[in-house]
């Protein structure tokens, strides 16, 4: 999975690493919109979700949680991980904030296989597949659903990272480019950069292990594509 500018954001890790030897580094700031069970355990409670992901998260970002994307300030990063259905207002909302500077890691799942306590049409329940209505195709791509069910496991340099029954991108115009065997799109918008993935479950590292497969550097890969949008952690 190369999502252009990873050398560099390696090295940015790198150079992270080499000054938190000297000194202590604030943790960077993540702006986190998601469904699923990455912040806080899917029980009516505030207990924090103790899935690998979510630990990592809570390791090497400081994590700011939002509901809509009205709530982000200029330029900063969101990582919006299979989001429920928007209204077109916060949909447009969303679009200018990238537009403006924003820098945004979007995880689209046309089947989500992530398991939930939930029961389905429970509202709160992860949807099974992205709720897209109309950003993606302003933005010049299609998202397919995947052919076929299993793990798909893509690998860029010294990275591996595998997928679970990911979708896959098309072309419909705009400034995208495709990468990662169509799992990933990397997209220029006026000042601001959506690195997007056609599945989730790649952060299911728990998943990916029962299943047999060893989930090769998937947390690792998240946090290469954050720095490659600025946003380093001291790894």
């Amino acid at each position: 999975m190369r999502v252009g500018l990873t050398a560099a954001a390696l090295l940015a890790l790198a150079a992270c690493r080499a000054e938190t030897a000297a000194a202590p580094v604030a943790k960077p700031v993540l702006y986190v919109l998601t469904s699923l069970p990455l912040l806080f355990d899917e029980g009516f409670g505030i207990a924090p979700a103790n899935g690998e992901a979510a630990v990592f998260l809570r390791e090497h970002y400081r994590i700011k949680p939002i509901d809509l994307p009205s709530q982000l300030p200029p330029g900063a990063t969101l990582l919006a991980a299979q989001p429920r259905a928007l209204p077109a207002a916060e949909l447009v909302a969303l679009d200018a904030w990238v537009r403006r500077g924003g820098r945004l890691v979007l995880l689209a799942d046309p089947m989500l296989e992530w398991p939930s306590k939930r029961a389905f049409g429970d509202r709160l329940r992860p949807p099974v597949a992205y709720a897209d209505t109309g950003l993606l195709a302003h933005w010049g791509l299609r998202l397919d659903a995947p052919d076929e069910r299993g793990l798909k496991t893509v690998r860029s340099g010294d990275l591996e990272t595998t997928f679970l029954s990911p979708g896959k991108f098309a072309k419909v115009g705009g400034n995208c480019r495709l990468d990662g065997q169509d799992v990933v799109a990397v997209c220029t918008l006026e000042k601001g950069r959506a690195i997007i993935f056609a599945d989730a479950d790649w952060l299911d590292v728990e998943a990916i292990k029962a299943s047999g497969r060893h989930p090769g550097d998937n947390l690792f890969s998240l946090a290469v594509v954050l720095s490659a949008l600025g946003v380093t952690a001291n790894l």
